[in-house]
């Protein structure tokens, strides 16, 4: 049985690498396990690379090496971009999320960006279930975690 996989967009991986918020440490834990893969593609990598910087995240002292390293370690990245629209999202600039979730069959799409959460209903025709990563954590946390394949 194939492993599940998920599209975070940018506010979740901000969450997660930066925040720490505990919404999203089941997901960090999965991904880190091998038991959830983490689809990205290059646009998705230079957006972040573009926000992180970014004064607001001061606070948080994000260490961008250390933050693209593990970018580097565990994000499975497509070489190409994925097909344009098959749903086309409010928000041009989380078009890419939408698009790679549903080209690549994925089994999520985790964000917080309204625009795409307003895509839950007609993404489900495609078998993927856009969630929150509250939500996801939820629905997760009831759930056996599942092993990732062992290494050869």
């Amino acid at each position: 049985m194939p492993l599940p996989t998920a599209v975070l967009d940018t506010n979740t991986v901000l969450d997660w690498l930066v925040f720490r918020d505990p919404a999203t440490s089941l997901l960090a834990e999965q991904i880190e396990s091998g038991a959830l893969v983490w689809r990205t593609t290059p646009a998705m990598r230079r957006e972040f690379e573009q926000v992180l910087p970014r004064a607001c995240f001061a606070p948080w002292q994000p260490d961008a090496a250390a933050v693209a390293a593990t970018w580097d370690r565990l994000a499975s990245t497509d070489s190409e971009e994925p097909p344009r629209g098959l749903l086309l999202c409010g928000d041009p600039d989380d078009q890419v999320f939408i698009d790679l979730a549903i080209h690549r069959g994925c089994t999520w799409l985790i964000s917080r960006d309204r625009a795409l959460l307003r895509l839950a209903r007609r993404a489900a025709a495609w078998r993927v279930s856009v969630l929150t990563p509250r939500s996801w954590h939820t629905l997760n946390a009831q759930l056996p975690t599942p092993k990732a394949p062992a290494q050869a």
